[in-house]
């Protein structure tokens, strides 16, 4: 069986037992891993359904791939810039391809079916934090209106300190 799998913004195509080194996952040495995003999957010329399809893979090592080293130049302008480049990658061993991740997916929904019962009583704890929200709504909008009412007093008291201090140059020239 094989199956085609995206990580890393690429695609690979692998079989139980396959080694595939691939852009950085999380993880340790022995860690296990599911691939989810399978975008192909089949054996010999038939295909089959990808819907909730894993790929299981093990982490054997984190590793550098060679150093990429970038060197810019522009000829008769002294300009030179050197730096280098070493990609983390993951080393991947594949274990298996099948498994259904909806087995996985129905554990929450048992969970949320506990929480709409606790769900009541907190539906009352909101109607009291409104009751207790609407005085502060009426009076945000005073504070509103003050606030434009403030910044006109700025500008008209821009005037009247140019003229205060226009005034005592006026009263020292006397």
């Amino acid at each position: 069986m094989f199956a085609i799998v995206r990580t890393g913004g690429k695609q690979y195509r692998v079989a139980p037992g396959d080694k595939i080194v691939v852009e950085k996952l999380a993880g340790n040495a022995g860690d296990s891993v599911d691939l989810t995003d399978v975008l192909l999957a089949g054996e010999g010329s038939d295909l089959k359904s990808t819907d909730g399809l894993i790929v299981a893979a093990e982490i054997i090592a984190q590793a550098k791939s060679d150093k990429v080293t970038v060197f810019k130049k522009r000829r008769r302008h002294n300009y030179r810039r050197k730096a280098g480049h070493r990609q983390q990658l993951t080393i991947l061993k594949i274990v298996s391809i099948g498994g259904k991740g909806a087995a996985k997916k129905a554990a929450p929904k048992a969970e949320e079916a506990e929480k709409p019962a606790a769900a009541p009583a907190k539906a009352e704890k909101p109607a009291a934090e409104k009751k207790a929200a609407a005085p502060k709504a009426e009076k945000a909008p005073a504070k509103k209106e003050a606030a434009p009412k403030a910044a006109k007093s700025t500008k008209d008291a821009a005037p009247a300190k140019a003229a205060a201090k226009k005034a005592p140059a006026a009263k020292a020239k006397k």
